[in-house]
């Protein structure tokens, strides 16, 4: 085996086993399910702050997003950005502290499920059991993209059969999250949000250098069709197309799905000093923008490579998400340094992954766990008992999860979207309402759901093959749909309970007096 390789796996399995020991430490400090799935609501400030951000980013942050860079320029890049990094923003600005003190009043739920069901005393755990099925078919497939994208990356460096190297991510991923539960999850996700923040610094240096200056990539840039506008898309054929204002919208509408996202809205459930939040919020925004800022630059030096001759031409979105990897290896055979750094590289690319892969453990356990077998069937078990339920459940959908991801040819970027799309359009608006909305009750929350479920399905398998103005991301028509179906809904039926309506003005003055 050559000496780079030998760098690079040497760093990779160091971080590896890194994950594992943080994991069984993490384990002395749990005592319940409370803490196995919430971390006791104890999280501190930066740890907030970053895990939030690490699980969201996925391997979308260091393959997914340069590689739209690469192709296509600016625009779909950018906007896409820009939307997030707004959303990001928003959700931390108006939803986490005020989560963070509704759940600890609502019988002190510990799931997005037990939310919905205490906010809206839904005794027979119809929202319940619902939610927690929604969380089951999006985050079952996500996981597997994450899997799936650790199985390549090793395939794509050591020759490894994808399936060894999958299931070998898998079982480590497993591992430091069933010993150590969400205290483990957010505490690795925190060293693996700093592996990714030096992944991206050490490649932007390296690219600039190779491709002969931060000029060069400027010139190469501007030469392509397309490539630097806000409203034109560079396309395959080498023109450039419109990118109009619904595709903007459409684009954009990726920050609506933050108010969604069970791995993002269990850390502010999670926050230990609820006076700190103002701090966590400029901590997640400012990296959110750095990171991906940094991300769409590497798309564009990885082109102005291709040009050089550095790196091979990548062409469709498939080939061009291996941008980095293509750009670390090269990076690699430059010097054991430069290959010690190449491995801090692919590492954070494993940081991404498994930084999502294992809060999307934790949620999709906790759903079956606690919410359909605790909750809706109302299995009575021990504190012990409940320990190893939740255990064995991760397990079980880490492997359900493996099974989907079998296929090395799945695609880690389409799986993200429409999961993404799904919790946006399901959770979001139903999160929003419950939280700001006096009236709403718990038969507008069911409609807002099902609508929402249901649209996203139907436009992106029916509508948005159309194309013209319908080819629109589903998260939008979607989140819209299950808007108004909570507003009809909620005021054609009957008004909450005053037990309901007292709770939600005590949360209110609680957040004056916070």
């Amino acid at each position: 085996m050559e000496s780079n390789i030998i760098c690079i796996l040497i760093t990779i399995i160091a971080y590896l086993v890194m994950m594992v020991i943080i994991g069984i430490l993490c384990s002395k400090k749990m005592s319940s399910v409370n803490d196995f799935y919430l971390g006791g609501r104890k999280l501190g400030p930066i740890v907030t702050a970053m895990s939030a951000e690490a699980s969201d980013m996925s391997s979308w942050l260091l393959m997914g997003l340069p590689g739209v860079a690469y192709l296509s320029g600016f625009a779909d890049a950018g906007w896409t950005a820009i939307g997030l990094a707004l959303g990001t923003y928003v959700n931390w600005l108006i939803v986490a502290k005020r989560l963070r003190i509704y759940s600890q009043k609502c019988s002190n739920a510990i799931t997005i499920p037990d939310f919905f069901s205490n906010r809206y005393r839904d005794n027979n755990h119809v929202l319940m059991g619902i939610s927690a099925l929604i969380i089951l078919i999006f985050f079952i497939p996500y996981t597997a993209s994450g899997f799936a994208a650790c199985g390549k990356l090793f395939n794509s460096l050591f020759g490894l059969d994808y399936h060894a190297a999958m299931i070998l991510s898998a079982v480590i991923i497993i591992s430091y999250t069933s010993i150590g539960g969400f205290l483990a999850a957010s505490t690795t996700d925190l060293i693996q949000s700093i592996v990714m923040t030096i992944a991206l610094v050490i490649l932007v240096i390296f690219g600039i250098q190779t491709a002969g200056g931060f000029d060069a990539v400027i010139d190469n840039a501007k030469s392509i069709s397309g490539y630097l506008s806000a409203d034109r898309i560079h396309n395959a054929t080498g023109g450039s197309s419109s990118y109009g204002f619904i595709k903007i919208a459409s684009t954009m509408a990726w920050g609506l799905g933050y108010f969604g996202m069970p791995h993002i809205l269990l850390r502010f459930m999670a926050i230990g000093d609820t006076n700190k939040v103002k701090t966590s919020r400029r901590i997640a925004s400012v990296w959110v923008v750095i990171s991906m800022g940094v991300a769409i630059l590497i798309g564009f030096i990885g082109n102005t490579l291709s040009a050089n001759g550095s790196i091979a031409a990548l062409s469709g979105s498939s080939e061009a998400e291996t941008v980095v990897i293509k750009m670390a290896t090269v990076m690699s055979e430059h010097s054991v340094i430069a290959a010690l750094c190449a491995g801090l590289i692919f590492a954070g690319i494993l940081a991404c992954t498994m930084s999502t892969s294992d809060s999307q453990l934790l949620a999709a356990s906790s759903s079956l766990s606690e919410n359909i077998l605790n909750g809706v069937f109302r299995l009575k078990l021990s504190q012990k008992a409940s320990m190893l339920s939740a255990r064995l459940v991760l397990i079980v959908i880490a492997l359900v999860s493996i099974v989907l991801a079998w296929n090395p040819n799945s695609s880690v970027f389409q799986i993200v979207s429409f999961a993404w799309a799904g919790f946006g359009a399901t959770f979001g608006p139903v999160m929003l309402t419950a939280l700001f909305w006096k009236r709403s009750n718990k038969w507008g929350a069911l409609a807002g759901m099902i609508a929402g479920g249901i649209t996203v399905f139907v436009w992106k398998f029916v509508i948005r093959p159309l194309g013209g103005a319908l080819d629109i991301y589903e998260l939008l028509p979607a989140f819209i749909a299950a808007l108004a179906a909570i507003i009809i809904v909620s005021l054609v039926t009957a008004k909450p309970d005053k037990e309901i309506i007292d709770e939600f003005d005590d949360v209110k003055k609680c957040m004056r007096n916070a």
